[in-house]
Order: C-alpha cells, then structure tokens, then sequence
C-alpha cells in the first residue's frame, strides 16, 4: 500500500483537495509523465497538428453521435423518417447530423496526413513499430466504422453501397455465401441487417476504437516522440536526465495545437455551414432519396475515403490476373538468378511460385479483387519491417525518394478519383498501373529503400527558432 502524503495545515483548499485526489488517483503522476514532464522534440513542425487533430475529431464523432442516437430510428421503416426528422425538427438538429457527416470526412483527411506524415519521417520505424501498428489498427477500425455508419441514413447509396460491399465476402471461397448471410442477417439488405450495423457502429467499434486510441499513445510515451530529422533525442541528456533537444509537452506543445485546431475548426466550421456535402463527395445526392431496394442507384460508389481502395477491387479482372501471373514468374526467376540462394531455399521458391500461380488460376478475378482491396490496407502494418534505408527521415534520403512518395500520394489521390467515376476502359487500365504502383511501392521497398547516395544525419536535432 502506497504511503499517503499530507498536505500542510495552512495549505489551499485546492491544494489539499490535489493531496487528497493524489493519494487515491494518481492524477499529478499521469500529468506530469504525459504533460509537463513528457520531453518531446523541440522541432516539430506544422506536420505534427494532425495528431492532435484526429483526438479532436474523435471527440467530436462521439459527442455528436451521442445526440444523434437520442433521436435516431434503427428500424427500416422510421430510419430515413428519423433521419429527416433530426435536420428539419429537432432544435439544432441538422447542426449536429452535419457535424458528424462531416466529422467523418474531417477523420480521414486527418488521419491519412497524419499517417503519411509518419511514412516521411519515418515514424515506424525501431523503437516505434508498436505505435505504427496500432495506428493502422485504428485506421482499420475507423474504415469499419465509417462503413457501418453509412447504412445508418437508409439512403438509396447506404443501402445499395452495402449490398455491393457485403456481397463481396460471398467471393470468399468456401465459406463465402454463409459469411455473407452472417454480415447481413437476412438473404438481402434488410432490418436485421441496419440493427446489426447499428449496433456494431454505435458500442463495439467505438470502444476497440478507444482501446487502440489508448494504446498508441501509451506505446508512443514510452518510446518517444520520432522528429522531422528522424534523431533519438534520448541519446543526449543533461545532467537531470532531461532530452536536451526536448521541450516539455505542456505548456509547449498544448499552445502549439492550440493554433493547428483553431485553424481546423475554421475550416471545419466553414464545410459545416456553406457546403456540408462538400458536391456530393461528403453527402451523396441519393443519399437524400430513401432506400428503395427495387431501383438500383445508375452508379454506385462509396464515399470518397473508401474509393483508392474500390478503384484497386474494380482494377482486377481477368486479364488484371494474368499480369499477376506474369509478374510471379518473373519474381521467381529474378529471385532464382540474382538471389544466393541454397538448393532448398530455391525448391521452396519454385513450389511456392508455382502453388501460387495456380490459385490464382483456380480463383475468380472478383475474390483477387477482394484479396487486392484488403491487402492494400494489411500491407501497411508491415511497414517497419519492409522499410531498409539507413536514414529515417525524408531529410537524410536521396532526392529521387522524395518523387517516390510525390507519386505515392499523386496515385492515391488519382486512385480515389477513378473509384468515384463510372467504370470505363481507360480507367481501369490507369486503375490496373495504379494498383501495381502501390503494391510494388511497399514489396520493392526492402531493395529501392536502400539505393541512393545518403545524406549524413546529424547527431542533434536541427531547429530554427522563430
């Protein structure tokens, strides 16, 4: 038992109300580890808000979806009812739905800067694959989530954009139909179907979701802050132990976030009040119409965060597989030629080359599709391990890896755009070029990562003062 500590005769109310907490809670220890005492590098840059920001935007999906619940309907006849019931009746109401329906688009362009902040700067990296990992955990979680969400309204594009993401786990082999009819409850988009969603959208995944919020802020506190220069600031201490290229969070730090949310809430504020559908790409226009599962929407695409990873599904066709085929091959035969490989090493490569060229022969384009789309996102958690350069940050690499990335984020960007578009030819051939890009971007990265001519890291951090 913990020693208790006594607060002087003569000391302030609130003092003594601080000793009592104290000694039953230990608040002044967590504020002092993850606030005042929490040394965290003194170079941050503007790149370093979105972190801070998706904690906003957490808080402000919760506290919304709060009051939307108080009056929402998760029945199939009163759902859409419901919905238009909270914009046109309910006092503020439609303040508070387009805060959420804008809240979730605010996620995501918050948390993909925030993770392509930490693909610059190499934020994954040892010691901090474990922070990485939970951040692609949570990623995963909200990708559910936003799913999950989207049924909610029982517009014409929630219920057919379910009925078209469900019906792909009925590609699984196997097991497919029955994991399909398990999602869904019923033999189509039904009720059952938007209790089930309801349920998982508004108690299951939020508290995984908070759970993994916890962990990686617990992971990053004990490892450490990474930095644009990619430098252990642990490495150089005073004489108390304190990071000498370190600051403390509070008061530095919490000032600093204070501007990145001041500008944010300006700009959210501004989507919120005079373009809460943003053209249709944050609130769909037959979403507006109720769901009618007797008249198919002309064109049916997910919301803009889902589309990269809708246009890598509708990339793989047939033809698509027979250049998976081909690069296999050639995968193999590069890896049996260039690669010192023993003679068991290089039998395991040719049946391994061969076992996997058959199922994709045996396996329909439309399940690859489904393994290409998850994939995109599984890849990710790998990254710590896939990454060989011998500098962290962006800073220290060769110039041509900064195009590297330049084109990474132009071909997500450019994927996203085609998964919004109808299906047409030329789309699916940039689509194909697109899908092949990222994935060889992450499995060519243990060899491209490590070419080039390097530049010298510094033993400190580099920081002009302004």
């Amino acid at each position: 038992m913990a020693e208790f500590k006594e607060a002087p005769a003569d000391a302030p109310a609130a003092q003594k109300l601080m000793t009592w907490i104290d000694n039953r809670f230990p608040a002044s220890k967590m504020y002092k580890e993850h606030l005042s005492e929490y040394y965290a590098p003194k170079n941050f840059n503007f790149l370093y808000f979105f972190g801070s920001l998706a904690m906003l935007v957490l808080v402000i999906q919760i506290v919304t979806g709060i009051f939307l619940v108080m009056h929402y309907k998760p029945d199939a006849n009163l759902a859409f009812a419901s919905v238009e019931y909270i914009m046109r009746d309910v006092p503020w109401g439609w303040l508070v739905r387009y805060m959420h329906s804008t809240g979730a688009s605010a996620f995501f362009v918050v948390v993909y800067l925030h993770m392509f902040r930490g693909m610059l700067y190499g934020s994954y990296r040892k010691p901090r694959e474990l922070v990485w990992i939970f951040g692609c955990a949570i990623f995963l979680c909200l990708m559910a989530e936003a799913f999950l969400g989207y049924l909610l309204p029982w517009g014409q594009m929630s219920y057919w954009g379910a009925q078209v993401i469900v019906n792909l786990f009925a590609a699984v082999p196997f097991i497919g139909p029955d994991l399909a009819l398990l999602i869904r409850g019923d033999y189509v988009v039904s009720d059952a179907t938007l209790n089930r969603f309801f349920s998982f959208h508004v108690i299951a995944i939020p508290l995984v979701l908070l759970g993994l919020v916890a962990a990686h802020i617990i992971a990053l506190h004990e490892v450490g802050s990474n930095n644009p220069d990619g430098v252990e600031i642990k490495a150089k201490k005073d004489e108390k132990g304190r990071p000498l290229d370190g600051i403390p969070f509070h008061p530095y730090y919490t000032v600093h976030d204070i501007l990145g949310v001041s500008v944010f809430l300006l700009i959210f504020s501004a989507v919120v009040f005079f373009a809460p559908e943003m053209g249709g790409y944050f609130l769909e226009y037959n979403n507006f119409i109720p769901a009618d599962p007797l008249k198919t929407p002309a064109h049916i695409a997910p919301v803009w965060y889902f589309t990269p990873y809708y246009s890598m599904l509708r990339a793989v066709t047939d033809p698509m597989v027979n250049v998976f085929v081909v690069l296999v091959s050639v995968g193999a035969a590069v890896t049996l030629l260039l690669g010192r490989l023993t003679t068991t090493a290089k039998v395991v490569v040719i049946a391994s080359s061969v076992v996997f060229i058959g199922l994709l022969k045996v396996f329909d384009a439309k399940f690859w599709g489904v393994v290409v789309m998850g994939g995109a996102v599984i890849i990710m958690f790998f990254l710590p391990w896939l990454d060989n350069s011998a500098a962290k940050s962006i800073r220290y690499r060769p110039n041509w890896h900064k195009w590297m990335y330049a084109i990474f984020a132009i071909n997500m960007l450019v994927l996203g755009y085609l998964g919004i578009k109808p299906p047409s030819d030329f789309g699916t051939l940039v689509s194909q070029v697109g899908t092949i890009f990222y994935f060889g971007f992450f499995l060519l990265m243990p060899w491209w990562s490590r070419i080039g001519e390097f530049k010298p890291v510094p033993d400190r951090v580099t920081f002009q003062p302004h």
